[in-house]
């Protein structure tokens, strides 16, 4: 009955569509916010190869590109080390971290609509601040980013909380990777764009512009998301009915209680903990060092940096969607255990990566084939969005925000350590210290395959069903 409802009850114009829709675009405005900085530090910097076109400093001989006019920037440039520099990129993290599991729990009990939205606005703001703290010094631009994260922190959590109260089961595949595809989106343009932006204006409005963008989703959000379709003004009834009448047996987060010890002590828990860890030491890596490995070594300006820079991550997101799709057909279609499917879209997201990120530290100055490889190497991370990423709804649905908020703290530790290592490892900018940071993280990825396969599940925990009623699937 259900399904005939759900076809009764078209996906165009609907509530949850445009949630979907909406929420996608303020992921977007979270990622673009988290990188942008990555491209406008090749402009901070006070590089005397920045007025030389020879590019004399990088690794390998710049390319025989048309010279583009040359514009005069105002904007200050800083003297900092590579030391300063990861701190700086990393920073970000160590407010990120403080949030995780305090969003998880604050957007069950008030509500997730305004956590989110003053989480991002609270971002914005101290975006728009950056070029004033930077010129202050670089404690100051550490105490705004660090700021940044604590704002954005909430996020993730709190859109699975909303999600727990709007996705129907069967849709819950297709809702969460439209919403979540915008952290990919926001990735794959505000880097090209971040480089034209440094290129024909200057560093500063880089964070000006992406702030104005953060502000206009901020009013949408504020005017067309509820919390859920019993307090949303405009949803269609029968739309309203279909999706309360789906999660009546999946939501009992109302009745308080979270069984803390049981989660804490859950192996499966831990596989997934183990697994985001490991994945994300090379996705934050490359996320925020690529930039800097492709001006240092491979020798590419700002404006060609940003648009090679987004190719991982557009072929990311494809892999992603399509990973998705792929993995709820093996499911309802060929059957296939859930937890067959996550362990091995784990290992494909997982193990690829690795072999290929350490191959592209060998291509030397093959420029076109290192980045096809750190294409490869990110794109096969998206199919691993299907497989871990997705696994706290199978084995808690309600109390997947909770969870997500302890996995994405234990998986923040590499976005605050990784950077500040990968700086410490590659002092001298050669290809032999970039090789030691790209084996350092395949090694990681390569563990946390491997842990995840041997201890993940696919079903719901027993402490995470309750007793109260019947638990129908």
């Amino acid at each position: 009955a259900l399904q005939q409802h759900s076809l009764l009850t078209p996906a165009c114009c609907s509530s949850r569509y445009g949630l979907a829709l909406l929420s996608c675009f303020g992921f977007f405005v979270v990622y673009s916010l988290r990188v942008n900085l990555s491209v406008a530090m090749v402009d901070m910097l006070n590089n005397t190869h920045q007025s030389n076109p020879n590019h004399s400093s990088s690794v390998c001989p710049a390319h025989a590109n048309p010279s583009r006019p040359k514009h005069n920037h105002t904007a200050s440039v800083y003297n900092w080390d590579s030391e300063t520099q990861g701190w700086i990129l990393g920073s970000f993290f160590y407010g990120y971290i403080l949030t995780q599991i305090p969003g998880g729990y604050l957007a069950g009990r008030y509500g997730p609509k305004w956590l989110m939205g003053f989480g991002i606005l609270g971002t914005v703001i101290f975006t728009l601040l950056t070029p004033v703290a930077a010129d202050l010094g670089a404690s100051y631009l550490i105490a705004v980013r660090v700021l940044e994260g604590i704002g954005e922190g909430v996020t993730f959590p709190a859109m699975y909380t909303m999600w727990a109260a709007w996705a129907p089961p069967l849709e819950r595949s297709r809702l969460l990777t439209i919403s979540y595809i915008g952290a990919q989106l926001g990735t794959v343009i505000s880097l090209p764009l971040s480089g034209e932006i440094c290129f024909y204006l200057d560093w500063t409005y880089v964070f000006y512009i992406f702030g104005a963008v953060g502000l206009v989703w901020f009013v949408l959000w504020t005017f067309l998301v509820f919390d859920s379709p019993n307090t949303h003004p405009r949803i269609s009834e029968r739309e309203r009915i279909y999706i309360t009448t789906s999660l009546k047996n999946e939501l009992s987060t109302s009745a308080g209680f979270i069984p803390w010890r049981a989660i804490v002590t859950s192996t499966p828990l831990w596989a997934i903990v183990v697994a985001h860890f490991s994945y994300n030491w090379t996705f934050y890596t490359l996320l925020t060092l690529l930039p800097t490995y492709m001006n240092n070594i491979l020798g590419f300006s700002i404006q060609e940096n940003g648009m090679l820079s987004a190719l991982p991550y557009m072929g990311c997101a494809v892999m992603a969607v399509l990973s998705g799709q792929l993995a709820d057909y093996l499911r309802e279609t060929c059957l296939y255990p859930t937890v067959r499917v996550r362990k091995s879209f784990s290992l494909i997201g997982m193990i690829g990566p690795a072999v290929f990120l350490v191959a592209a530290g060998y291509t030397g100055c093959n420029y076109t084939l290192a980045v096809t490889f750190l294409t490869i190497s990110s794109s096969l991370g998206g199919v691993s969005a299907s497989g871990f990423n997705i696994n706290h709804l199978d084995i808690a649905p309600s109390y997947a925000g909770i969870l997500l908020g302890i996995t994405n703290t234990f998986a923040t530790i590499p976005g605050m350590v990784g950077p500040v290592i990968a700086r410490l490892l590659t002092k001298h900018n050669t290809i032999e210290e970039w090789q030691a940071v790209f084996y350092i993280a395949a090694a990681i990825n390569l563990f946390g395959a491997v842990f995840y396969t041997v201890f993940g599940q696919g079903t719901v925990q027993p402490w995470a069903v309750h007793t109260s009623f019947s638990h129908g699937d």
